[in-house]
This record gives C-alpha cells, structure tokens and sequence, in this order.
C-alpha cells in the first residue's frame, strides 16, 4: 500500500462565457490533492461549484464552459494537456466517475452485462467470455446476490440502490486509482446510503484507490471523510483534517453550516441558519464572495477577496478574521 499523491489540482479557474458578455467563474482558483487509499469530501451548499470541479477534473465540461487555466496532474500526468483521444483511454480506467442519478447514468437500452463489459473490453483488451466473467464476479463483489442473472436485467428492472450498485461494478470494473463519487447516494432512503457509502469505503480500501466524495451531507463527512474541503462561490474557503473540522471550524462558512446540523446535545429549540443564498457565479461581490451573508465581515471583506491562509501545515482558511497582517 503506498501513500503516493494520485491527484494533485492547481489554481483550476473553470468559467462559462454566457451570451450577455457575462462571465460565470463558476470554479475560481481551486487547489486539491487526493491521496491512494484516502477520502477527500468536498462540501458545501448547492451552487458552490462542486460538481463542476469534478467534471473539470474529468475533462468533461461542455461550451459555453471552459477551463481557463490550472493543471490537473493524476499520477504527475497533467490531463488539461491531452487529446480527446487520449482522455477516453484515461477516462473508466485510472480515474472513475459515479454520478448522482444512476437511473440518467446508465444507458436504459443496454443490459448490465453489456454495459460493464464494454469497459472491459476497451481498456482491458478481454475476450467477450472473459468480460462477462469479470463482470459477474464485480457483480457478486458490490453485493448482487444473483449476478450470473443481473448481468443480462436492463437498468430498469433494479431498484435505486441496486443500480448505484451497478454503476460502483462499472466504475471499479478496470481498477481505477481515482473515484469520483458525485452526492452518490442523494437519490436513495437512508438505509441503502449507507450500505452504497459502506461499500465505496470497502472497495477503496480493497484497491488503495484515491476517493472524491462530493457532498453536501455532514453527516456522511463525519462518517467516512479523511479530510474536508469546504467550497464557497467556487473557491475553496477552508481545508482541514476531518476530526479538525468538526471541532474547530475557522471559516464563518463552516462555522454556519456545522451550526445548521441537528443534534441531541444543542439546547436550542432551532438549528442555526446561513442568511441568504450562494450568489450566481456571474456575479460574486468584488470582495470576499461570503461577504454579504458573513456575520463577522469588515469593511476590507467588501474591498478584496482573501487568500487561502495556513494555520498550519495541514489546516488552511480563506478568511480576513485570520490575516497575518493582524
């Protein structure tokens, strides 16, 4: 098992040139790194940029979105600099994606088997019997109890929880060293959340893969993250070793989102709140993008917007409150 760093992100600016000259900074300077064997969650409320961070990293973004900038490094190799070509031989190989709704992931008109051996056979180069023995025995591995018959079931035919299933057999059919999972259980009741979050945690653990969890439940944080990146206005405002997070956040924005989760230890009648809402991405405030609903900002918060600060080696925030010039 090696430590080695699988993906290392560096000032990714994706932004969308919209028809009215308006210019959507919808990913806006991102740093992250993600180990082999170790979950990095990022967080934060919708509109914050999550996603497009992860289907940046995938290469996957259509006009009039375009990346701008920064480099994507998975195992020191920058995608941004290859072909088409090239990102579809990478793509279900050494990095995976599972998408939010498995039912809009998966092609309805192709069996299971077909569309797990499709992968096989096109980065793995395997017969259509070897394909279809791997893809039973992934089947049985992520907890099919009758694969030799799923494989040839259409999409339709499983429940929810199942085809997220599906769609962990066909992201780790070719041993990735990266997985993305995008709010991979949002569609499901909470008992099949954690049986998928349960089982993307084994299979991790059993490939040593590096793992991307995009969320916006703390609870699922709390439970299965490594360390947390918590995304505002498409920049990341604050970085933190999971236990660190949750009992000394920095950030006002981490500090309001902790305050709005339920627990059986607060006294208060009402769980805290975040005034207002995310800004569009085409029109974040000049300064610090959390300004306008922050309830410690100063008049420099509303000038300028903040650079990420390092409290330590492995604690960073993005905020004035911790400026090295006070």
């Amino acid at each position: 098992m090696t430590n080695e760093t699988v993906l290392d992100v560096k000032d990714l600016k994706t932004y969308f040139f919209l028809d009215d000259d308006k210019v959507a900074r919808a990913v806006d300077d991102v740093d992250l790194t993600v180990k082999a064997g170790e979950t990095v969650a990022l967080v934060g409320e919708s509109g914050s940029g999550k996603s497009i961070t992860s289907l940046s990293i995938m290469q996957l973004i259509n006009k009039p979105g375009k990346i701008v900038d920064g480099e994507v490094s998975l195992l020191g190799r920058n995608l941004l600099t290859l072909s088409d070509k090239e990102m579809t031989k990478i793509r279900g190989n050494d990095v995976a994606m599972i998408f939010q709704e498995p039912m809009t992931a998966l092609n309805p008109v192709y069996t299971i088997g077909n569309q797990i051996t499709e992968v096989l056979r096109k980065h793995k180069k395997m017969s259509k019997k070897q394909a279809r023995q791997r893809a039973i025995d992934l089947l049985k591995l992520v907890g099919f109890p009758r694969a030799d018959q799923t494989i040839d079931e259409y999409p339709h035919q499983l429940s929810g929880g199942m085809r997220q299933r599906a769609m962990i057999a066909i992201a780790i059919s070719c041993d990735p060293k990266l997985l993305i999972a995008d709010e991979p259980t949002t569609a499901l009741d909470v008992t099949i959340q954690a049986q998928i979050l349960d089982l993307m945690n084994e299979m991790k653990a059993k490939l040593n893969m590096g793992l991307l969890l995009i969320t916006h439940d703390l609870g699922v944080v709390a439970e299965y993250a490594d360390r947390v990146l918590v995304m505002y206005g498409g920049q990341i405002v604050e970085e933190s070793p999971k236990k660190v997070l949750f009992k000394d956040p920095k950030h006002p924005y981490t500090e309001g989102l902790l305050e709005s989760l339920p627990s059986i230890y607060k006294e208060e009648d009402r769980l805290g709140t975040i005034r207002g809402t995310v800004p569009p991405a085409h029109s974040f405030p000049e300064g610090c993008r959390f300004s306008s609903r922050c309830p410690h900002a100063m008049d420099q918060c509303f000038k300028s917007n903040p650079e990420i600060i390092h409290l330590d080696h492995d604690h960073a925030v993005r905020c004035y409150l911790y400026s090295k010039d006070d």
